[in-house]
């Protein structure tokens, strides 16, 4: 007999794992049958990640079709081996209070809202890492050609946005042309009132106006903000007029 312990907020208990039906004659022992998967409900009931797997087939298929997968259909797409085996897990969860289907109804099978709620939450998780990272594939020359070795690391966007609020501005001008910040880029923003001389800053002027240009500090309580355009002269205001509100993290460029 196998046991699982469940946690609660005053004592742990050991309790019994559910019994699971033996495959039919003539088939094999799928594995997976010997996985507990326990999920974070007040009362967690163990299904196998085969049982899981049907789940998800179901409510995969009516999202996709609007009504409920047959018996045969849930065998082909499993790749079960036969539909008394699939009678067996649909059984087994609506013992279990994952799953509901009508009295001698065919395509009735209705996913409990808890487990569709669930598994929403995964797949929005999984989808946001995905927008978050990429494969860092590798390292690319920009002056003589170098082996081409393929990484196996992973860019995280999330390195780019820092600890703070980050927002994000598109660039309107030329004045920052030899930091490389072009008309028509994307700058992510840490969002922040105080800056460092020699960082590039969105500064506020006289309430009215925003530029990004190199915060410096020049004497007599002078603000100089410098373009990187050596074509631009520089913006030379009293401290007071000056609102810092912003960083810069990274510039994203689009080109299709």
């Amino acid at each position: 007999m196998m046991f699982f312990e469940e946690r609660t907020q005053s004592h742990i208990r050991t309790a019994p794992l559910p019994h699971f039906p033996r495959p039919a004659h003539g088939e094999f022992l799928d594995p997976t049958l010997d996985i507990p998967l326990l999920f974070a409900h007040n009362n967690p009931v163990a299904i196998t990640r085969r049982q899981k797997e049907v789940l998800d087939f179901i409510a995969g298929f009516v999202d996709d079709n609007g009504y409920s997968p047959s018996y045969e259909e849930l065998a082909r797409g499993l790749d079960l081996a036969s539909v008394a085996t699939v009678h067996k897990h649909i059984e087994a969860l609506e013992s279990r209070g994952y799953l509901r289907r009508a009295f001698n109804q065919s395509r009735s099978l209705e996913v409990s809202s808890k487990y569709l709620q669930e598994r929403r939450r995964t797949i929005q998780a999984q989808q946001a890492q995905q927008l978050r990272s990429v494969p860092l594939a590798g390292r690319i020359a920009a002056g003589q050609p170098i082996e081409a070795v393929e990484g196996h690391e992973t860019l995280q966007f999330t390195d780019f946005t820092g600890k703070g609020d980050t927002y994000a501005l598109e660039v309107s001008g030329e004045s920052m042309i030899e930091d490389h910040i072009c008309n028509g880029d994307f700058v992510l923003i840490e969002k922040i009132n105080q800056a460092n001389p020699g960082e590039i800053v969105v500064a506020l002027v006289d309430g009215t106006e925003t530029t990004l240009k190199r915060f410096y500090r020049e004497p007599g309580g002078l603000i100089r903000l410098q373009p990187a355009n050596s074509a631009m002269e520089p913006i030379i205001v009293d401290a007071g007029r000056v609102q810092i509100q912003g960083r810069l993290l990274a510039v994203m460029r689009k080109y299709r």
